[in-house]
């Protein structure tokens, strides 16, 4: 993943954690099946350059042993796809790795439901939890929950999602992707599966958050010095597989002549997928289809045949996430944000790689 130069506080923050974890996901099609080990987040090789940083010291906020303390996890939305399955299993996996006591990490959910989320928050801070990792639903919206947590010294990582608050005054530092450049790559493969001809369809993930706005100007920013690629329709699909099939459905009948699409998670890839079948074309050869995430079944697809690349997003945070908090406690600069090293598949290894995925 092409980023600029290495800054030397960051190279401190995000020096190479343990890689190998149990990813304990669940098949798409199995909630109760797992889909098999992969690696865990890892910092990629160079960081943004210039970023603001974060102490201990610079907050005040009391030292804590994180392998004794309380943490609190709030997750975002229901654990009906594999991202959130996986993310949730990989906080939990490297607590018990810790050795941090079961009744030590205190998880919520939020259903999809940013007051709910709020609530949640809230409702750790009262139960107290000394440290936070947050899946925030939307980049917007959370700050009453971050004001609690800045109100009671209490730190907060995000994952997977970033914020629009400030890190080191109202949440420390964010750990995710960089879905611009995801995006950019999801239109590599786009560009090179079609051959640079075409018409696509977008479908886009959830509104108010960062995700959707950065895998979509990657894409389209991307795609722009290729003039025979031409996007005839984009909706939105709520990262959801039962929205990417309706979606699609419409789409196909007012754009029958779509020959590709980016679907901006695998949930509605595969939902796309279903869409092209019941329309009596072949996905992955009538109408190509990239994705972003890593999930088993739309690597699978890849192998069968009826999906063309997925760049993945990988969800397991864990050892990232206390390695991160344990840094923060023992006095090293924390980089507003983390950017993590994702993988991609496509048919030249999707057969290979198929246990990384979740």
């Amino acid at each position: 993943m092409p980023v600029t130069k290495t800054h030397a506080i960051v190279v401190a923050v995000t020096t190479a954690v343990g890689l190998t974890l149990s990813g304990c996901a669940k098949s798409e099609t199995d909630s109760s099946a797992p889909t098999g080990a992969g690696p865990a987040a890892s910092a990629a090789a160079t960081q943004p350059s210039g970023q603001s940083t974060c102490t201990l010291a610079q907050t005040g906020y009391p030292k804590i042993d994180p392998k004794t303390a309380k943490i609190g996890f709030s997750q975002s939305e229901k654990e009906a796809n594999p991202f959130r399955i996986t993310e949730t299993a990989s906080i939990k996996a490297q607590a018990a790795a810790l050795g941090i006591p079961s009744g030590n990490l205190l998880v919520t959910n939020a259903q999809s439901d940013l007051n709910k989320q709020i609530s949640d928050i809230k409702s750790l801070l009262d139960q107290g939890v000394q440290a936070l990792i947050v899946a925030p639903l939307n980049s917007d919206g959370l700050q009453p929950a971050l004001d609690a947590a800045k109100a009671k010294q209490v730190p907060v990582i995000t994952v997977d999602r970033k914020v629009t608050s400030q890190p080191c005054t109202d949440y420390l530092t964010f750990i995710g992707s960089d879905f611009v450049e995801q995006g950019r790559r999801a239109a590599d493969q786009m560009i090179r599966v079609t051959g640079g001809q075409g018409k696509i369809a977008i479908l886009l993930g959830s509104s108010g958050n960062n995700v959707t706005t950065d895998r979509t100007k990657g894409f389209k920013d991307r795609l722009a010095g290729t003039p025979g690629l031409t996007i005839v329709a984009e909706q939105t699909g709520d990262f959801d597989r039962s929205k990417g099939l309706s979606v699609m459905e419409q789409l196909l009948q007012s754009h029958p002549d779509i020959t590709a699409v980016y679907a901006e998670n695998d949930e509605m890839g595969i939902g796309a997928v279903n869409a092209i079948k019941g329309a009596g074309k072949k996905p992955g050869t009538d109408i190509k289809i990239v994705s972003v995430d890593g999930t088993h079944n739309a690597v699978q697809l890849i192998v069968d045949g009826s999906y063309n690349a997925v760049i993945e997003s990988n969800p397991r945070f864990g050892p990232l996430a206390f390695q991160t908090l344990q840094q923060f406690q023992d006095g090293a600069a924390i980089p507003a944000t983390v950017i993590i090293s994702d993988d991609e598949y496509d048919e030249t290894n999707a057969a290979a790689k198929a246990a990384n995925s979740y």
